[in-house]
């Protein structure tokens, strides 16, 4: 009985402030977030673990850890957050999402390697027809866990190319685009006459250029393609910031290999010259993925049609421009 009335009493908040002690780690980050204070957090952190019977977070060094326990109920306590936000949004229950009135929050991990002007033009879009929607965006780096943060619903959406995507999430494809290279207008293979002289082996004896990979020990798109082929390159240059890539490519012998779209941005901005390449490589196809939690929710659903509408057009404009400056 006892036990029954201690569930009786348990409120929403208190599994907001269990969610977010679990996936900030820490009690004065907690209580930032939740706009509380660390004593009012350290409370209700002390009657979870009553509730719970596990101390749910522990010191380790100078830094504070999940239990096991904690961490399976991460997934419960974000689909109970979740199923109550739907349950009592008023755009819920009138059926349908109210882009222009909203102040909704959306937190979206995106690569740059579709497109340097892809994030800026989603975000003019999305201001432009719901002025109150307010978004975070981050970076999806090699140390950014996505699919637990796509979990844990700390992220709702995630944009960048896979090979083969996480067979656990819900995907929807954007665009595919031609896999090109990037060169200086001072490589030998800019310079030539034609590209007929550009062959496999000689692709592969260059120096090239490359992105780190989204999660460690995974080797890349083009590493899985090659490495199907029996085939290797030489990478000297192992970069995080994509966007930046093509600098260094501005004044160095360094092959960049990846989308034409991306490539065609800095054709005329850098003495830099796309070329074919040497390799036939699948087109790279980009992806938004998202969670179980968030697919039934009607304003991510509206937020993934813009999404889309914003990648359809820069996907158009890369076709158009696929001429420019090619060798």
């Amino acid at each position: 009985m006892t036990q029954r009335a201690d569930f009786d009493k348990i409120e929403l908040f208190l599994i907001r402030v269990l969610h977010t002690l679990i996936t900030e780690r820490s009690v004065s980050r907690a209580a930032l977030r939740l706009h509380s204070t660390q004593p009012a957090v350290s409370a209700q952190l002390k009657r979870l673990r009553q509730l719970t019977g596990d101390p749910l977070l522990v010191r380790a060094g100078n830094e504070m850890t999940p239990t096991e326990t904690a961490l399976q109920l991460i997934g419960p306590a974000s689909t109970l957050l979740h199923e109550a936000e739907r349950l009592f949004s008023p755009r819920t229950r009138a059926g349908g999402f109210d882009a222009t009135g909203s102040e909704a929050m959306f937190r979206i991990a995106a690569s740059d390697y579709l497109d340097p002007l892809f994030l800026p033009r989603l975000v003019a879009h999305i201001k432009r027809v719901a002025p109150g929607v307010r978004m975070e965006l981050m970076p999806l780096s090699n140390d950014f866990d996505y699919r637990r943060h796509l979990a844990t619903g700390d992220v709702d959406l995630v944009i960048g190319n896979w090979l083969q995507p996480p067979g656990e999430l819900h995907l929807g494809r954007l665009f595919s685009d031609e896999i090109v290279c990037l060169v200086a207008d001072k490589h030998p293979v800019a310079r030539s006459a034609g590209t007929r002289s550009w062959t496999i082996d000689k692709y592969l004896a260059c120096e090239h250029v490359a992105p780190m990979p989204l999660h460690p020990g995974a080797v890349g798109v083009l590493e899985e393609h090659l490495q199907a082929m029996r085939l290797e390159r030489r990478i000297v240059v192992r970069a995080s910031h994509f966007s930046l890539i093509p600098l260094m490519v501005a004044d160095s012998l360094l092959v960049l290999t990846t989308g034409r779209l991306f490539c065609s941005r800095y054709v005329d901005t850098l003495p830099v010259r796309i070329v074919r390449c040497p390799v036939p490589f699948p087109p790279l196809t980009y992806y938004q993925l998202w969670h179980d939690l968030t697919h039934a929710s009607s304003s991510m659903r509206w937020f993934r049609e813009q999404v889309q509408g914003v990648a359809r057009q820069l996907g158009t404009g890369g076709r158009a421009a696929n001429g420019a400056r090619a060798a």
